[in-house]
This record gives C-alpha cells, structure tokens and sequence, in this order.
C-alpha cells in the first residue's frame, strides 16, 4: 500500500482536515427544540407535514436549522424536508442568511368572487396602510368565504367583508386566531338520534344492502366527479386488506364552501356517514384532509373526534385527522394520498387506482365531505330524501355555492335540476343595478357561460354537451359591469399559481395562456391550440379543465377579446 493511501482521506496537516461531515450541521440546541415540539407524537415519514405545520406555528417560519434538526430526527435526507416543505404555500422556508418573514402575516383572497368585490384594491390600501416590516400582506387563492367577500386571513381569524379598518381593529385587539361558530357538539347530536344507525349497523348490519341504499337514493359523489358512490364500497371491498378510508376535504375550487358550511354547523353528520363508509369497507384507520384555510372547522374536528373517542364510539387514533398546507392540487384524490403520507402533493398516474393501491399502498376508499353528509342522512331517513325530489327530468338535491352579483350569496340546497335562473332567484335575486351576464355553473374548471344559456338544469351530465361540467356546483354570477376577458385572465392565472408542475402541459400550458390572455386582444387559433393541448396530454383534472375558460370565453364573449 503506498503512503497516499496509507493516510487515508481525513488528513491530519494543520489547516488541511476537516472535523465533521459535509454539508449543513445539526445543532444541539434545534435538536432539543424540535424534540420537545414534537414530545408524544409517533415519528414516522408520514408525520413530516404535520411536524413542519408544528414548527411554522411555533417559530412563524422554517429555519435551515430546524429543517436540518426535523431531517436527523426523522432519518430522512435534508433535501426530502426541504422539497416537501417548499411545495405548500403555508411553509416559509427561510435560508441562513435570510430575513425571517414579519410575525403577522395577512392573506387577501384574489379569487374571482373577491375580486369583483374589491379585492385588489383591499390589498392595495394594505400594502400602502401598513408597516411591512410588521405585518405581510400576501394575495391568496380562495379561502372558501366567497359568499362575504371580499375575505382575508389575519393569522388565524378570517374577515368576512373585510375593509382596512376592520383589519386595523383586529390588529389593535390581537385578533388573529380562529373564531369557532356555535354548532352541533356530539351531546346534541346523540340527543337527536345521532350515531344510532351507526350502532345497529355494526351490530346487525349488511353492508351491500346499506351499498343498494346508496345507490338507490342516486347519490353521487359531490366533490367534482360526479362517480356513483355506492359503487366506490364493492370495489375497494374486492381487494384484500387492511384497507382505509380517506375524506377529502381539500375543498380548494374557488367558489367553493358547501363543505365548510356543513361542517361549521353539523359536523357530526358528515362524521357518522364517514364511519359508515368506514364500516361498510371494513377500514382499519380513516383519515381527514382538510384544508388549512379552514382552522375553525380543524378545531371543531379535533374537539368533536377526541368527543367521539371519549364515548367509545372509535378508538383512539382510528380517526387520522390532517391538515393541509395550502395546495389546491391535493383536492385531487391521489394528490391528496400523497399529502397524507408526507410527501408533495402530485397526482399519481393511474391505473393503478386508489381503490387498489391508495393509502400507504393498500386499497382505500376516498369520499367528499359532503358525499359522505348525504350517506349520512340516506342511512337515517331512506333513500326517498333524495330520489323523491324531481326538476327538469332530473332527481335528487345539490348544495349551490352561489356568489358573485347577487343579493343573498351563500349555500343554498335546491333541486338537482334547477337552472341558473331558479339559483339567482333562491339568491334574492341580481344585485340593484346589474343586469345578469354570465356565470361559472361550477368554479373556473367549468368556465363561463353566457346569461342567454340559462334554461340548463345545472346537474351531472347536463352541461358536458355545451363544454363544461357541475363539478362541486360552485356558481359566481357576473354582471353588465363585470369583464369575461378579465374573469378568465383570473381564472388561468389561479390555474398558474396551483399547478403542481408535474407535467410540461399544464405547468408551461397555463404560463403561457396566462402571458396571451394579458394581452390586449387575443390571438384566439394559439390559445385555443394551447388549450387542446393541455386538455390532452395533462396528468389530472387540473391541466385537463385548465383550457375550459379559455374556449368557452372566446366562444361566447368573442366581441370582449
């Protein structure tokens, strides 16, 4: 052996050897910190967004230290924490030589139902109002408020109709934390009935003829794809187990807020249909995805879980409650799978899919909140509180988000057959001074449709032969005094922002639209090239609808672009 190799690599010459490894160090001191954060909890790899939500809580951001200190506990490499945590928007990674961001930080809504309510130049007047070295002002995507725009978020506590003073009082009062409204606790619930099906079913219950219910009510699922839901139970129950159940409640479609209405009010009937589904696919665990941007509804869940484990209605931690971190491409299913297990939220292709290989790779049903409402209530009164309801040859209820130009926004359950018509009408009708333009039938995936279109009973199935779909039933009306060139501009440039960049179609299609149609006139053969385009090579739902507001814009409001 020669003497080179002799030395070996750590050289001992003054000046020459290096004392520890390459690379970023782990200091003792943001060990004990993430330690004595995280004292009681499990540390598996599916706990890295849930451990990351617990230090930007604590410390306001995410420091390289801390980052490093979360890697070495967690055995995992720095880059794997680092490009989780940098893919939701509610993480703030800070770097060692940054400037940590201020401790209070605003978020306007820049949605299209917050937009035309002033949004922008609420942001403005902020922006020009406040010390930025005390308080960052932020534009968000839809916060699911959109029937009180214009909206934003101070820390916790969201401001419905939000105006620079009441964002000034707020700050004067230290009233950034969530505001939990009254609601149906567990006590109520089980005083009106509650959880008895739920028991008769796991003691004498036959899950296929509970599978039959289902679909004889029609039910079908209502976070935007409209499968039949019943159908989801046999074919989970086909593969072998253990199997799980997912609820999504990643409700990020702007326009949106059917979910958190019905869980700010009766949670309890979206969690006894959740335990049903959960019985009837025999899960060994559920879990709960719900949107950061909802914190009143996360605590009215922890509360009504740690209730439901008090009363041994489920055991301990059979109920994974999550949270997301600001990503609207987790509202896709397998998006959401990922999430859950800790990683980025990007769309899995499929097939496989999730109800074979969904949840840590096992079979796993996967419901919406309101989905799983319905099952609820189909279980407790009988298929008929759906399919007795009949419109325009169509059957069954929807919950409408209807926002935008009307008088009386906000959820309203209607028939399935209603039309755009009988949802302003149920809305108190078009605001004083504005005459009826347009609409979203079902937030931007569905683009917009003129006033004249409006005998279409807004329902599964009706809305795809004119190039749009339902989807969650999210309605904006637009008035004369609106812009369907500037509402679609919005549209894509939401699509921008929340593109996962998985895939070149959507992640370079929607840069591209955005640059066209901030043009003065569009160049209609590119975009509507641009759009095919995307619609047909896109990975998921996202890129796939992306171009719906570009073609319907250039087909109904030719004369405005």
């Amino acid at each position: 052996m020669t003497q080179q190799f002799k030395k070996g690599v750590w050289k001992s010459g003054k000046g020459k050897g290096r004392h520890t490894p390459k690379g970023r160090q782990v200091e003792d001191a943001a060990l004990q910190e993430i330690h004595a954060l995280i004292e009681g909890r499990e540390v598996t790899r599916d706990q890295l967004i849930e451990f990351l939500h617990l230090i930007q809580d604590h410390y306001g951001h995410l420091s390289a230290r801390h980052i490093r200190a979360l890697a070495e506990i967690m055995r995992v490499g720095q880059a794997e924490v680092y490009e989780v945590a940098s893919f939701y928007a509610h993480f703030d990674v800070v770097r060692e030589d940054d400037t940590p961001p201020p401790a209070l930080t605003i978020r306007v809504c820049d949605s299209l139902s917050c937009e035309m309510a002033g949004g922008q130049q609420l942001k403005a007047a902020l922006e020009d109002g406040l010390d930025a070295t005390e308080v960052r002002v932020l534009r968000a995507p839809c916060m699911g408020r959109c029937d009180t725009a214009p909206v934003l978020e101070i820390g916790h506590n969201h401001i419905d109709h939000a105006t620079p003073e009441k964002v000034d009082a707020a700050i004067e009062a230290g009233d950034t934390h969530a505001h939990i409204p009254d609601y149906e606790t567990y006590d109520r619930y089980v005083a009106n009935g509650g959880y008895g099906v739920l028991k008769d079913l796991r003691a004498n219950g036959d899950w296929e003829a509970v599978q039959d219910k289902v679909l004889d009510a029609g039910l079908r699922g209502l976070g935007g794809a409209g499968f039949p839901s019943g159908k989801k139970w046999g074919f989970v129950r086909m593969n072998e187990g253990p199997r799980y159940l997912a609820v999504n409640g990643d409700e990020g479609e702007p326009g949106t807020f059917k979910d958190r209405y019905y869980l700010e009010r009766t949670p309890h009937v979206m969690l006894e249909g959740m335990l049903i589904a959960a019985w009837a696919v025999e899960a060994e665990k559920a879990f709960i995805y719900m949107r950061d941007e909802y914190p009143a509804v996360l605590e009215i869940l922890r509360r009504e879980i740690k209730a439901l484990e008090d009363a041994g209605i489920v055991e301990p931690g059979y109920i994974d409650l999550r949270r997301g971190a600001g990503a609207y491409i987790c509202g896709e299913e397998s998006a959401m799978i990922e999430s859950i297990e800790g990683k980025r939220g990007e769309p899995r292709h499929r097939p496989p899919f999730v109800a074979q290989v969904g949840i840590f790779g096992r079979p796993t049903l996967v419901h919406n909140v309101e989905t799983l409402h319905w099952i609820c209530k189909i279980n407790r009164e009988g298929p008929a509180c759906l399919n007795s309801v009949e419109k325009n040859g169509r059957t069954g209820l929807r919950s409408y988000s209807v926002s935008g130009r009307v008088k009386n926004p906000g959820v309203h359950l209607l028939p399935a057959g209603s039309t755009i018509d009988d949802i302003i009408e149920a809305s108190g009708g078009m605001l004083d001074g504005h005459v009826f333009k347009a609409y979203q039938p079902g937030g931007p995936s569905s683009g917009l449709l003129p006033a004249h279109m409006n005998d279409i009973p807004l329902d599964f199935d009706t809305l795809q032969p004119h190039g749009t779909f339902i989807g969650s039933a999210a309605v904006v009306v637009l008035s004369d005094q609106d812009s369907a060139k500037e509402a679609a501009l919005n549209m894509l440039k939401f699509f921008e922002d929340e593109s996962c960049g998985q895939c070149t179609p959507c992640r370079v299609g929607c840069e591209k639209a955005v640059k066209l149609m901030s043009l003065h006139s569009w160049d209609t053969g590119l975009l509507t090239e641009l759009s095919d385009a995307m619609t047909d090579t896109s990975i998921c739902g996202l890129g796939q609808a992306a171009g719906n507001p570009i073609r319907l814009t250039i087909k109904h409001f030719a004369d405005e672009i």
